[in-house]
């Protein structure tokens, strides 16, 4: 049984979350029960979500107008994409404390309620099942398990409620700070330890 996973890259420097995403891929490849799809969310360049894409999907998809059809068609077909995977990998460069509004976009059309969540009496529902996450978050600082740290936690609670609530997350950190070669080497090395428990 092959096992598929989704990796969405998200740098607009191609810099180190590019280089950790490369080498699971590259690891990926010596297996023949892994399958590996790359998004690049720079490359494919979504737009900020706007009114008319938001309320494409408020209209029931045989009413849609031919302009419609296209705006919701974005959606569809990345949330189209993330169920057909059983793995998604999100490699993240930090910027000003937040992720790039690259991988926001990506989330706003993921997120769809109704689609990829519900909100019941209890509370939201995930409705993406049997999948788990990876993050590969690459930082010039050090902030991990710290305050500064706003982007795991941000990260987590997106993709828990859409129903992926099993994230692993693997750091490279202090990138600016003389530390480069030892934490880009300790992250591959636990990127090859991850690939190998799949």
């Amino acid at each position: 049984m092959t096992t598929k996973i989704l990796v969405i890259t998200s740098s607009i420097l191609g810099g180190n979350s590019q280089a950790l995403a490369d080498h699971l891929v590259a690891q990926a490849a010596r297996r023949d029960d892994l399958s590996v799809t790359r998004r690049d969310l720079v490359a494919d360049d979504l737009p900020h979500l706007g009114l008319a894409e938001l309320g494409s999907w408020q209209v029931a998809a045989a009413e849609r107008s031919a302009g419609q059809q296209a705006l919701a068609a974005r959606s569809d077909a990345l949330i189209e994409e993330l169920n057909a995977h059983d793995q998604v990998v999100l490699a993240v460069p930090m910027y000003n404390f937040g992720v790039p509004s690259q991988l926001k976009a990506w989330f706003d059309r993921v997120m769809r309620a109704g689609v990829t969540f519900r909100y019941t009496e209890s509370g939201p529902q995930g409705l993406v099942e049997g999948k788990r996450a990876l993050l590969l978050l690459a930082r010039g600082g050090q902030y991990a398990g710290t305050p500064m740290d706003t982007q795991t936690p941000h990260l987590k609670a997106m993709l828990g409620m859409i129903g992926i609530s099993e994230v692993d997350s693997i750091f490279a950190e202090g990138l600016n700070m003389g530390h480069q070669e030892a934490a880009m080497g300790e992250a591959k090395t636990a990127i090859e330890q991850w690939v190998a428990q799949l």
